[in-house]
C-alpha cells in the first residue's frame, strides 16, 4: 500500500515505453495528420474512443514510444499545443 510520501516522489518510469495519451479534438479536426505532425517517426498507435454527447468533439487513445522524460514532456507540449486537452 501506497503511503502519503510515495505521492510526493517522482515515479521511476523505465524507458523506452509506450506511453498513453488521451487526446480530444474538434469534431472537423483530422486527427491522423496532426497526430503525424507531432509524433515524427516515432511508433504508435492511435484508437478512436468516443464522440461527445453533443457531438462537438472527439477522442482518441494515442501510444507513443518515448525514450526518455524529456520526450515524453516534449510530446505532451505539442499535442496540448494543437488538441482541445490531452491527459
Amino acid at each position: 500500500m501506497a503511503n502519503v510520501c510515495d505521492f510526493n516522489e517522482k515515479p521511476e518510469i523505465v524507458y523506452p515505453i509506450f506511453w498513453e495519451y488521451k487526446i480530444i479534438l474538434d469534431k472537423d479536426s483530422d486527427e491522423k495528420n496532426l497526430v503525424k505532425e507531432c509524433v515524427g517517426n516515432r511508433n504508435y498507435t492511435l484508437d478512436f474512443s468516443k464522440n461527445s454527447a453533443e457531438g462537438k468533439f472527439k477522442s482518441f487513445n494515442l501510444a507513443v514510444l518515448v525514450n526518455s522524460d524529456e520526450e515524453r514532456l516534449e510530446l505532451f507540449s505539442l499535442l496540448k499545443r494543437y488538441s482541445k486537452f490531452v491527459l
